[in-house]
């Protein structure tokens, strides 16, 4: 409900979260980068297991055995051997072709990083089970880990709340004094001017809210949509005994109102004040407002209270849920025996009135003994709830963001730094428990690896022995070789000399 969402959220919501976060972010850095465990004192530090093991640079597995300077070589796909070498201009046109397509392969690469790098950060965070039983304090950096997820969940769960809370109107009842107060002031027989040689009132409407703690106060007529004071029809005429206003989109906002008229008698006046409520209310049909209890409510009051009373006295039809079977009182109010719900809407709209005004009688006295006399009325208004404005800033706010992603990135270099020199140790120690049988699964792992980089199958080990060389298709095999480079010669000849094959 709105109520317990907006209950949920203190003053300093977006300050406590925010520092939540920053908080277990740093405690799994500290601990990543220091050893430092949650509850040990300050400058402590947990005890070092050995010495690191490792090269300084990572493993030599998996990159292909090429010598320096030397150029890599072109395999045939279809073939187990080595292709022969092109002519100077077509090996130049393939070298640009095959540049220029690492060139597109390292743009798609970097354009489609950050998405892949987002959902590689989700997994990077946890430590292998390898490395939690090498180093068992690291189940601390795991019991942070659970509870930054928990809190994160909490959080977003929250914000979810707030947001549902937000898209329903949070209104609050607030009282609003009005002040009705008026002067005389006597005629002067000495006045220069005419308006001091005739006598005259001051009506003046004024109010505020009680206990309005806000920083920025709400003008008076803000909460009016109009505002009417009748006089004595019989003092001022049919045609002046009226002053009103009117709210307009252009209208200015003001503390008060202020009605001066000539007179030395005391007048009896009507205010009529119009609320403007927001969203809009209405005033229900005498016979809709009896059935359902309801004076003056929203439109969508009104249709929930219809709805909640077609539930109770079973009238949708169980055949046809879309139509309202009407009892005796629908009936006389939608004069009709059977109605579709989705057309209550459009019927509704003639039984819905302006809701009343507020009518105040008032007598202006012009009693020289009664120089001011004000009166008092207390009228109950709806105001935005304050604590919307706080939900909204919670949602929109960013403040340690920043310091939030900052944390996440040193938490994932460290968490990659940790696997790398795991990988490290793997292989110093494999190395040194059989060093021959290690360089052996080495060399059949690299060449495995380069058969696969060319698209070349085969067996290493049998092509290491002299004896596959002697087999039959070796004879064909350097035939095609000779015959090939050959023809490759013939082609360069030709092209130098400028002599076209026919």
């Amino acid at each position: 409900s709105a109520a317990a969402a907006s209950s949920g959220v203190p003053m300093a919501a977006e300050e406590v979260s925010g520092g939540a976060r920053k908080a277990t972010k740093s405690k799994l850095f500290e601990f990543l980068v220091h050893g430092v465990r949650p509850g040990m004192p300050s400058g402590a530090r947990m005890p070092h297991q050995g010495a690191p093991m490792g090269p300084p640079g990572p493993p030599y597995v998996g990159s292909p055995s090429v010598r320096p300077g030397m150029p890599q070589a072109v395999m045939e796909p279809a073939r187990k051997r080595a292709a022969p070498q092109q002519a100077p201009q077509q090996a130049a046109q393939q070298q640009a072709a095959q540049q220029q397509a690492a060139q597109q392969q390292a743009t798609q690469a970097t354009q489609s990083r950050p998405r892949s790098a987002k959902r590689r950060k989700m997994a990077d965070k946890i430590l292998p089970q390898r490395i939690r039983e090498l180093v068992p304090e690291s189940q601390a950096y795991m019991d942070l880990l659970a509870f930054e997820r928990k809190l994160d969940q909490t959080i977003m769960r929250k914000r979810v709340d707030i947001q549902e809370a937000l898209k329903r109107p949070m209104k609050q009842k607030r009282k609003l004094r009005l002040y009705i107060s008026n002067t005389f002031n006597p005629a002067k027989s000495d006045a220069d001017d005419s308006d001091g040689s005739i006598a005259s009132w001051e009506l003046r409407v004024e109010g505020k809210l009680l206990d309005d703690l806000g920083k920025q106060k709400r003008k008076f007529s803000s909460f009016f949509k109009s505002l009417v004071i009748e006089l004595d029809k019989d003092l001022y005429g049919p045609d002046n005994h009226l002053v009103e206003w009117h709210r307009t989109p252009t209208t200015q906002e003001t503390d008060g109102f202020q009605v001066k008229r000539p007179g030395d008698v005391s007048v009896r006046c009507t205010l009529l004040l119009m609320l403007d409520y927001q969203p809009p209310q209405f005033k229900l049909d005498p016979r809709l407002a009896r059935l359902l209890g309801i004076h003056t409510q929203t439109r969508s009051a009104i249709i929930q209270a219809l709805w909640q009373y077609i539930k109770t006295n079973k009238l949708q039809d169980s055949h046809d849920k879309e139509y309202i079977n009407c009892d005796k009182y629908f009936q006389q109010i939608f004069d009709c025996p059977r109605l579709k719900f989705s057309e209550i809407p459009q019927r509704l709209t003639n039984l819905l009135l302006p809701p009343d005004p507020i009518v105040i009688n008032h007598i202006i006295s012009v009693d020289p003994n009664d120089q001011k006399k004000t009166a008092c009325y207390d009228i109950d208004v709806e105001v935005e709830d304050p604590l919307k404005g706080q939900m909204s800033s919670f949602l929109l706010s960013t403040a340690n963001q920043q310091e939030i992603t900052a944390l996440d990135n040193k938490i994932h270099e460290t968490i990659e730094s940790i696997n790398q020199l795991k990988i490290q140790r793997d292989f110093m120690l494999s190395f040194s428990k059989d060093p021959k049988g290690y360089i052996q699964d080495l060399l059949r792992s690299q060449s495995r690896d380069l058969k696969v980089m060319t698209d070349v199958v085969g067996n290493p080990e049998e092509e290491r022995r002299a004896e596959f060389y002697h087999e039959p298709w070796s004879q064909e095999a350097v035939s095609r070789y000779f015959y090939c480079k050959i023809q490759q010669r013939r082609q360069e000849l030709e092209q130098s000399l400028g002599v076209r094959n026919t």
